[in-house]
């Protein structure tokens, strides 16, 4: 098994706290930013980069404590893992090659 980057996709809000949470999920995101570790924010979701599913899922469970803390009663938080182990990896990666077959194609 090679050493590799782990992409890691998570939303996390608060359930019945109103129509925004944008102000949680800044609580959240701010967890995220201590970790010092590589990340995207996207309309829909926060991206990241660990070398580990532990090292990641434990940003993700400060992220969604931190949404306790700012006030919420119920959190809901989804992940989705992309763990590969042959090679290293950066969240860029994958889009880069996408894209570049979007160009091939087209000429």
């Amino acid at each position: 098994m090679g050493e590799g980057k782990v992409i890691v996709q998570f939303s996390t809000a608060p359930l019945g706290e109103g129509v925004s949470v944008s102000k949680f999920v800044a609580k959240a995101l701010k967890e995220v930013e201590r970790s010092g570790l590589r990340f995207q924010l996207t309309p829909m979701a926060t991206i990241l980069e660990a070398e580990s599913p532990r090292e990641a899922l434990e940003v993700v469970l400060r992220a969604h404590e931190a949404v306790f803390r700012a006030g919420a009663r119920r959190v809901v938080t989804d992940i989705k893992i992309d763990e590969r182990r042959d090679k290293p990896r950066r969240m860029e990666d994958k889009v880069e090659k996408v894209m570049s077959l979007l160009e091939r194609k087209e000429e």
